[in-house]
């Protein structure tokens, strides 16, 4: 994927994204860890799927470094609506995720700004900013191993902005690997209580820090234009 991928007549590719996180029972929770083992393969089948990853979380979705032994997520950027709805459909691939889950939630959303790679993967831009209603934000990065005891003591202080931030739906602390590859994952009410959490406090120096710092040997920061957010996450609805 590339921010200039195009389709066979010359338009820009038009991806969807869908980010899901669920919490899984007890009783299936070998099967879930058998998911993140298995990662991209366990979603063969699922039809104009271009890329996705399984991740872990941490201990209540939080951003610390012990792992949960229940949360995981999935990110998957499709090649259209079609192929996304097909997923997530009530007898779709996304369905076995659902049912063996206590909670869960899923975002479809269109990418509206990228800086950066997954993986060597870029987003397609495919939508402009939303006008009013939520806004959807992703910050992930493999994180250099000798410099990885800087980045996580800015992490609590971090944490803590964004427990605060006002507007703030839903924060979600995802990764690919315990202390290198980690995610973050955000909704908001809308752009103007995103840029105020962006743009201000601890959050903002831990970017200043981490650009000086040369913290990551890849990133990716991700604005997202949500069009369908349902489920629930730590007993309250997000939509």
């Amino acid at each position: 994927m590339s921010s200039d991928a195009a389709g066979a007549n010359g338009d820009v590719a038009r991806d969807v994204v869908v980010m899901a996180a669920f919490d899984i029972d007890p009783a299936w929770r070998l099967w879930g860890w058998s998911r993140l083992v298995r990662g991209q393969s366990g979603l063969r089948g699922a039809a104009g799927l271009r890329f996705a990853k399984v991740l872990g979380s941490g201990v209540e979705g939080g951003f610390g470094l012990k792992p949960s032994a229940s949360i995981l997520g999935l990110f998957c950027v499709f090649q259209d609506a079609a192929s996304a709805d097909a997923f997530t459909a009530n007898d779709g691939l996304m369905r076995r995720w659902q049912d063996r889950s206590r909670e869960s939630f899923c975002v479809k959303m269109q990418v509206y700004s990228c800086r950066g790679s997954w993986a060597g993967n870029r987003l397609a831009v495919t939508a402009t900013p939303p006008q009013a209603g939520p806004v959807v934000s992703l910050t992930r990065a493999s994180i250099k191993p000798s410099r990885a005891a800087a980045f996580w003591r800015m992490q609590p202080p971090a944490e803590r902005s964004l427990e605060r931030a006002t507007g703030c739906r839903l924060a979600i602390g995802v990764g690919e690997a315990p202390l290198l590859r980690q995610a973050t994952f955000t909704v908001w009410d809308d752009v103007a209580a995103m840029d105020r959490y962006a743009r201000s406090g601890a959050h903002q120096e831990a970017i200043v820090a981490a650009a000086r710092g040369g913290f990551f040997s890849e990133s990716m920061f991700v604005r997202f234009a949500p069009y369908e957010i349902h489920g629930q996450w730590k007993g309250s609805s997000i939509g």
